[in-house]
């Protein structure tokens, strides 16, 4: 199996590229799976909302089953992640 690599793709992601989105999703699903990872949904929804954002449905879809999951206050510490990370980049 191959390893993901979360300082290469998060550099890769923010060089630019067609698959920006994605990579951001495939980041997301990494924290909300425990690949390679401890699972943290905070982080998870953070990457998913990036990526639905950039433009990915799949990512918008995850997010959202994902959020019904989460309680008030890790759904508000993912919220203000995000919305620094796009600040930020």
């Amino acid at each position: 199996m191959a390893r993901f690599d979360f300082q290469n793709t998060e550099t890769a992601a923010m060089t630019g590229g067609e698959n920006r989105a994605e990579i951001f999703c495939d980041m997301g699903l990494m924290y909300a799976t425990g690949r390679g990872c401890a699972v943290d949904v905070v982080q998870a929804h953070k990457w998913l909302n990036i990526a639905a954002i950039k433009g990915c449905e799949r990512a918008a879809e995850l997010r959202a089953d994902l959020a019904a999951t989460m309680t008030k206050t890790d759904l508000a510490l993912a919220l203000r992640a995000a919305r620094e990370w796009m600040t930020v980049h």
